[in-house]
Order: structure tokens, then sequence, then C-alpha cells
């Protein structure tokens, strides 16, 4: 199979994020989600050369046959590691900058579409979640965690305000195995009604899922590697599908393109730090026609700035 071969998901915002990034021949991209290679395969086809991150070996399995992987030297390079470690990664084979980055947060098509990965209620399967294998499943968490750690998990990541009742739910109700006993649960504890139009397990398992997973620790660090890893004139490229995620990537872009508050007028004037981004760009939303083809775009929120030639935030850096 070649790049050019179709993979069986197409990412949202595809045109747009390409755009973005602005791919010419020869330069050298990170692809911190690789998921089904969507943006990798669109920017392999530009001529580039693209360094593709996922903690899923599924996912990486899937581009174990294209060419790109054969030519000397291999115009793709496959890492199985969290995106957070992109810039130690490169750096292990000698690479310092790259001209872009782009970043797909969150689960994908695929995690979701498969019932034995536990990681939606649409079909029953383990309560499993994990992006890595290696890491604890979401059943391990709720069958040891206590009720105080659940409902802050539940609280927090799925700004859930019924957390306390449904935490404690499901410590009456250990050991859970399967999603679909969770989401039982949770629409029981919640009160929820057949004819209601949202269900209430979607912000659950949303919550248990990025805590399972660490990914606001991860996107976090992705992108102060970001930061360390692109050149002047870099750009990097953030989708992501929901306010947590979209937050994090939103004030770190403004910290550092310097698109701070004014201050009071009443107070000294302090020295800001050097911007590391130049102002970012309008955020991008998915179109009519796309919103048809593909309705799970509907939450997604495109946000992208270019590097400016100034060093690495060094608390970022350090930290």
């Amino acid at each position: 199979m070649t790049a050019s071969d179709a993979s069986p998901h197409i990412p949202v915002l595809l045109d747009e994020v390409i755009a973005a990034l602005a791919p010419q021949p020869g330069e050298l991209f990170v692809d911190g989600t690789f998921g089904a290679g969507g943006y990798t395969k669109a920017l392999l086809d530009t001529g580039a050369m693209v360094h593709a991150f996922d903690r899923d070996p599924t996912a990486l399995e899937m581009a174990a046959g294209w060419s790109e992987l054969a030519e000397n030297p291999p115009r793709l390079v496959l890492h199985r590691r969290p995106f957070a470690d992109m810039a130690d990664a490169l750096a292990e084979q000698g690479i310092a900058q790259v001209q872009g980055v782009v970043l797909d947060i969150g689960v994908s098509s695929m995690q979701l579409d498969q019932a034995e990965r536990g990681f939606s209620f649409a079909s029953d399967g383990p309560l499993d979640m994990r992006m890595d294998p290696d890491l604890p499943s979401a059943a391990n968490f709720l069958n040891s965690a206590d009720e105080g750690e659940i409902a802050d998990v539940i609280y927090e990541y799925g700004e859930e305000r019924q957390s306390r009742r449904i935490a404690r739910a499901i410590v009456a109700a250990r050991p859970l195995e399967t999603t679909g006993q969770l989401a039982r649960l949770v629409r029981k504890a919640t009160g929820h009604k057949p004819h209601d139009k949202k269900d209430p397990a979607t912000r659950t398992f949303q919550a248990i899922r990025i805590h399972v997973n660490g990914e606001l620790d991860q996107l976090r660090r992705a992108l102060a590697a970001a930061e360390k890893l692109l050149a002047p004139g870099g750009r990097l490229v953030v989708v992501s599908f929901h306010s947590l995620e979209d937050r994090i990537v939103k004030r770190f872009l403004r910290d550092a393109s310097g698109q701070v508050g004014g201050g009071s007028r009443h107070l000294p004037l302090t020295e800001l730090p050097p911007t590391t981004f130049d102002k970012p760009s309008r955020a991008v939303r998915a179109g009519d026609a796309e919103l048809q083809r593909n309705p799970r775009a509907r939450s997604a929120i495109l946000r992208a700035a270019t590097r400016n030639s100034a060093p690495a935030r060094k608390e970022l850096v350090d930290g």
C-alpha cells in the first residue's frame, strides 16, 4: 500500500489542516496523532517527510506496508510513543527542528467504532478505554479508586454536576466490567429518561477516558514540545473536540503570542516575556458540506499559529 491508497477514516478539516501547514516537498512534519493516517497521507502526497506518533499499536500497524517506509531515507518514520515525547524522540534521531506539527486531539473514530476497545457505549464491550494497552484500564480505575477520586474525575473532565451521585452508584455496583453496565448505571443515577435528548453517560465516559489516558497533561506537554521543535516560520495546527482541550490550546497560543490583557493603568508596567508565536489565525470550524459527510466534525475547532525566531520559553522547556 502507498500513501495514496485510501485509509478508511478521513480526518476532520483535512483541507483546512493542510492549508494551514502549507507543506512543501522535502519539508519535515510531525503528525502527533497518526490514527488512520489521513493527515500523514496528505502530507506525504505533497512530497513532505513525516514523523508520525501514536500510542495505539493497532494504528501504526495500518501503515506497515506504506512504500514511504521503504524509501532510503524513509519519508515516513513511525513512533509508538505519546506525542508529548515528540521532541525527545526526534532528538534521539538527531533532528532539532521541523517545519510543522499537527495534533488531532482526543479519541479516534476507529477507536470509537471498535466495541472491544470500550471507548463507547453504542455497543456493549469491555470497560477498557485505553489508547495505550500498557496503561491501567477504565475498569481498573473504577473498581479500585475511592468514591471521592471518581467523583472528582467525572466533575473535572466531564463537567458533570451530578458527579458525586454517579460515583456513589459506581462504588455500590462494583465490580463493573462492561460499557453497557456503566452507561445504564449513569442513566439511572442521573434520572435519565429515554426521551431525553442528551445521554448523560457521554460526559462520564469522556471524563474517565481523559483520566485513564492522561490526555490533558499529554496535550500541555505536546504543545511545549512543539514550541521547542518548530523552526522559525514553522506551523502549529491543533484540532480539538471539546472545551477542555480547546481551552488549553487557546490559552497556550494566547500566552505564546503575547495576547494578554493590558493590566491596570494604576499598576506599574511589567516587562512581558518575548513571544514565541505570531498572533494565531482565527479559529476554523467544519463547513456544511463536511458536516453532512461526517457529523463527528460538528464539535471540531482548528487553531493554528506560526513560530517566530525567539527561543522556546524556559519554563516550558524545563517543565
